[in-house]
């Protein structure tokens, strides 16, 4: 192995093998109850909860750990309107047309369409944005590696840690989402990833059915 500089490994906790069984069965009941809704309530939700959210995520495996996202949290009314306006913009064009027939007819089960209400409503949103450059220090212009790959694994994080943290989510993916750069005024060599919608449940909120379809342990995984 190349020579490098290291420290001992301290903070790993080894479980048991029972407990360890315990563990990964509690966790899987608890991510269970993480869903996507679309209507949220406008119950405040404190900034350093989003902070320490954000704080797992960027704790995620990544390309030779330059650590290639950028997180915009947005909790101003005013920058959550322009989102919604333009978001809906972009939504009603894909489906009065840009969309084709069969993905229209994927989406009808999951009851979708070009409103989005709950970017206003919600507390939070946080734009998730991959960059092209970057480096282990900030401000760092080298070049980054694997970087859908390791922006895809921190956003998963960052999902995790707001249900594990009590608050519901939905991820949004407007295409084409160039106006999150603009509206963020994040620089040209970062790309938008996701929107991520963050708060509490509307009372009302409803899950639609066809959501709650998981494929089966042996249809998505073998074991070699």
């Amino acid at each position: 192995m190349q020579q490098h500089d290291s420290i001992p490994l301290d903070d790993f906790i080894e479980y048991p093998p029972q407990q360890m069984h315990q563990r990964s069965m509690e966790f899987y009941q608890d991510i269970k109850r993480r869903h996507s809704i679309r209507q949220f309530s406008d119950k405040p939700v404190s900034r350093k909860i989003i902070e320490n959210c954000i704080k797992a995520a960027g704790t995620a495996p990544n390309g030779a750990n330059h650590q290639p996202w950028h997180f915009t949290a947005i909790s101003s009314p005013d920058i959550k309107r322009q989102v919604r306006e333009q978001a809906e913009a972009h939504e009603q064009r894909f489906y009065d047309g840009a969309a084709n027939d069969e993905w229209l007819n994927a989406l009808k089960p999951l009851g979708t369409d070009a409103q989005k209400p709950y970017l206003e409503t919600a507390p939070w949103l946080i734009a998730v944005f991959s960059q092209k450059k970057g480096g282990v220090e900030a401000g760092e212009k080298n070049t980054n590696y694997y970087i859908h790959e390791s922006v895809g694994i921190a956003t998963g994080f960052l999902i995790t840690a707001l249900h594990h943290a009590g608050l519901a989510t939905l991820t949004h993916t407007p295409k084409p989402m160039s106006f999150l750069s603009k509206i963020c005024q994040r620089p040209d060599d970062e790309r938008p990833y996701m929107l991520i919608i963050v708060g509490h449940p509307d009372e009302k909120a409803t899950i639609p059915k066809h959501a709650l379809k998981k494929k089966r342990l042996d249809e998505i995984a073998d074991f070699l």
